[in-house]
């Protein structure tokens, strides 16, 4: 290895082949995996920014602890560090481009970009942060409403609109080093100019301006389309603006096309002198690039944005020095200051970084206050963790607790001991077992003499808790009752009315719960399971059925730990990271169109030893917009053609309950060998004798939920098989669903759900809890994330109530009901 840069090629390959035999920590030649691993990236190559030098030394330090963690810490490492190794190599061959290729032009002096940031801090302003935009230079009434229509009204709105993006202009290379697909700067003299119109196009005006450095001569074309750029005035004022000898700069982005290389419409400015500064806020340098509507130019954003900037001097710094010292941080009026007009792109980094830690912090700050108000509300609820019910409850179990359900019980069991409420998030992988813990929580409450309740999000989820609480509470002779919308009047009535009087100790149901006229004696636990399919509010009007009662939440869609501190920065956390024992890995395998009849010949096999299928659709009815297939097709075409000896059963949201109970106890009851589904099935149902789970157009479903699908299948003692037909030939598509061949683990999956698809829909849908971030990202950003919760933690802990930061404390007040759109405070 060389002493100034890893041997990238042989790095991959390790990574690559280690995945490829499923991270057994493979014994080569000389050394381990592992061991090679460390030596490679024992000594931190040079030129490496901070954050980059301490991402390195994280990696090399967890492929020490590489031979002794479980196979999923493997897969993370391994993918996490491919992917880091890949962009540090391409983000270090791009410096070193610019190193050894720099501007040379024997005509003309490089140019000097003009500092934007440095001249307009020295400008004296006569305006505020408050300051309507109208008072803001060359702005005026008429720009500054339409402005307006981005929500921009003041001077701070103006700098905290931060750019979507930016482009880097800021190289400036010679005619001859010009690549397809750069975005940079061209510096040379003009040959000649000409503006005319099209001959083909009589509204369309084409200017051509042909510009030579030493090395080369570049052509360079715009169009304008309209009348008033056809006008000869006009056409003539460009050639005159560009008169041979002149020494330009040109920026944009370099094509190839038949004529040879170019730049895409580019921006041109012409440069006073001979090695002149350039003026533009766009040429030559980081460009930011801005959210945009109807009727708003992109310059008038640039240049509101510049009018405003010197302002960025009155902003307050919240944070501490000490604090900015101990985590690499820029100064927040930098920071603003160069995330739209950088000097740089290193700059943009580190003033990127600032801020996006600044949404963290915030966010993580808030959470961890509220966390402490909540512990502060006493609860009239202190449950006992011992009693009659838990040990008879433990010796009806035909199995014994898995260590991580133990570890989890007791983390819950010590909550109930406690004056304050519970808020106790449990995350576990489908099969995990959180059922078994949820009701030793629910008895811990009915020993205490206190109610409990069950929310779960669909009909289909709350019958099959129903119906395995009823098996167990029977055994302990206590009552439990099911509340939904299909419940009758009269049965509704009798319900409310044991609540009210304490007879009934346990109500399972769903979103009738609290919407109903509820009214429980004495609730003391609230449990709700599939927690992200409820809003906020609807949580917290549950647990207003009660005084102040314990929450016990529950989710079978594990997520990472990143989403995790963004959804539920206020929760308790508790992980049951281990499956019984007995439990076999499901086959997984992504088929083709052409492979469908060996899917066919599986099932029947299958179906033939007494086993059963489900197969899954993404819609109900046909779509003439979709090309994929539909349950009730679907349903009718396996019956008649394929499957005429089998009875094949259907599964919808569009059936009723009863309909609905129907189909789903035929299929437990094996009346019905196949059920034909749409995603209805995804959580909660369980039938041990299912070991097919086909799924069609599995590339419309994201990666979590193909998971939760799979998750039917493997639930007995006999080898399961796990389907996914994909309809698409795409690389992405292929490469997302293979994640599920390789495998099993929910946590992994998620994590690379994320990644493929963004944070916002890892959970199927919008999650209306979810930070709404300007320049966080869930995906590139987890250090800065983890970062801010440790920053935030050690604030709390010396100083919960911020009284010795209370500049800190007015921006959390600003900032937090805004990040959150005032949801998280509910």
């Amino acid at each position: 290895m060389s002493t100034e840069f890893p041997d990238w090629t042989r790095l991959q390959k390790a990574l690559a082949v280690e995945a490829e035999n499923g991270f057994t920590d493979l014994q080569g030649n000389q050394y381990r995996f592992s061991e090679f691993l460390c030596l490679s990236l024992g000594k931190t190559p040079n030129g490496l920014l901070p954050v980059e030098r301490r991402k390195w030394q994280s990696i090399a330090a967890e492929f020490e602890r590489y031979h002794h963690q479980t196979v999923e810490a493997r897969q993370h490492l391994v993918v996490d560090t491919r992917q880091f190794l890949y962009k540090l190599q391409q983000e270090l061959q791009r410096r070193e481009r610019e190193k050894t290729h720099p501007p040379q032009t024997s005509m003309v002096k490089s140019p000097q970009t003009t500092p934007l940031v440095a001249e307009t801090s020295k400008v004296n302003v006569n305006f505020t942060l408050d300051s309507p935009l109208s008072e803001l230079p060359d702005i005026g009434r008429r720009r500054s409403d339409y402005l307006g229509r981005l929500g921009v009204y003041t001077v701070r709105d103006m700098l905290y609109y931060y750019p979507r993006d930016h482009i880097d202009y800021a190289r400036q290379v010679n005619v001859k080093d010009l690549v397809a697909g750069e975005t940079v700067t061209v510096v040379g003299t003009v040959k000649r100019c000409n503006c005319f119109t099209s001959p083909r196009n009589k509204k369309l005006s084409i200017f051509e301006l042909l510009i030579k450095d030493s090395t080369g001569q570049l052509k360079l074309n715009r169009f304008f389309a309209g009348n008033r750029f056809s006008h000869r005035g006009w056409q003539e004022q460009q050639k005159r603006r560009y008169p041979a000898g002149a020494i330009v700069a040109a920026s944009g982005l370099v094509k190839k096309n038949k004529y040879g290389i170019t730049l895409d419409t580019p921006e041109i400015e012409v440069l006073d002198h001979l090695g002149g500064s350039i003026d533009s806020l766009k040429i030559g340098r980081v460009m930011p690039v801005y959210p945009l509507t109807e009727g708003v130019p992109a310059d008038w954003v640039r240049q509101a944005v510049m009018a405003a900037l010197p302002a960025v001097n009155q902003l307050q710094e919240p944070l501490p020095k000490g604090m900015r010292q101990q985590y690499d941080l820029m100064g927040v009026s930098d920071a603003i200051a160069n995330l739209h007009f950088p000097t740089d792109t290193d700059t943009l980094s580190r003033a990127r970084r600032r801020l996006v830690f600044d949404e963290f912090f915030y966010l993580q700050l808030g959470f961890l206050q509220r966390r402490k108000m909540q512990q502060q509300v006493q609860s009239s609820a202190i449950l006992a963790p011992t009693g009659k019910l838990i040990d008879r409850f433990y010796q009806l179990l035909p199995f014994e607790l898995t260590s991580a359900q133990k570890r989890v019980v007791n983390d819950i069991l010590n909550d109930l001991q406690q004056p304050t409420p519970m808020n106790r998030l449990v995350q576990g992988d489908v099969g995990s077992g959180k059922t078994v813990v949820a009701v030793i929580a629910i008895l811990a409450a009915i020993q205490s003499g206190y109610q409990a309740a069950l929310m779960a999000p669909t009909e289909v989820l709350a019958e099959q808790h129903y119906r395995k609480l009823v098996s167990w509470f029977n055994l302990l002779h206590l009552p439990v009752e099911l509340l939904t919308g299909s419940v009758k009047v009269k049965k509704r009535r009798e319900i409310h009315s044991q609540l009210e009087t304490g007879e009934l100790p346990l109500l399972v149901g769903t979103h009738a719960l609290i919407q109903d006229p509820v009214n429980f004696q004495r609730l003391g636990l609230v449990v709700i399971d599939e927690q992200h399919r409820f809003g906020v509010e609807q949580r917290a009007q549950l647990q207003q059925k009660g005084q102040s009662p314990h929450v016990l939440t529950l989710t079978a869609t594990p997520i990472p730990r990143t989403l995790a501190l963004t959804l539920h920065g206020d929760l308790d956390v508790s992980q049951i990271d281990e499956l019984p024992p007995g439990r076999q890995n499901i086959h997984t395998s992504v088929l083709t169109g052409k492979e469908r009849q060996n899917a066919y010949d599986l099932m029947r096999r299958e179906i033939a030893q007494g086993r059963q299928v489900y197969i899954v659709l993404p819609l109900i009815e046909e779509s003439e917009k979709l090309d994929v297939r539909s349950a009730v097709e679907e349903h009718q075409r396996l019956s008649e053609s394929i499957f005429p000896q089998f009875q094949v059963g259907l599964l919808h949201g569009r059936m009723s309950s009863a309909e609905k109970d129907e189909a789903l106890n035929a299929f437990r009851d094996n009346q019905t060998q196949i059920i034909v589904s749409t995603t209805v099935i995804e959580v909660g149902v369980d039938v041990p004798n299912a070991t097919v789970m086909m799924i069609e157009n599995a590339e419309r479903f994201g990666l979590s939920q193909l998971h939760q699908l799979r998750g039917r299948v493997g639930r007995g003692s006999h080898q399961s098989y796990c389907l996914l037909m994909s309809g698409s030939k795409t690389d992405t598509a292929r490469q997302r669903l293979g994640v599920l061949e390789q495998s099993q683990d929910g946590f992994f999956i998620s994590e690379m759900d994320m990644r493929f698809r963004g944070p916002g829909e890892v959970l199927g849908r919008r999650q209306s809890g979810l930070a709404d971030f300007a320049l966080a990202s869930l995906v590139e950003d987890q250090e800065v994330l983890n970062l801010a919760r440790d920053a935030a933690e050690k604030i709390v802990l010396e100083d919960k109530a911020l009284e010795n930061l209370p500049l800190v404390k007015a921006e959390l007040d600003y900032r937090y009901s805004k990040l959150m759109g005032g949801a998280i405070l509910t």
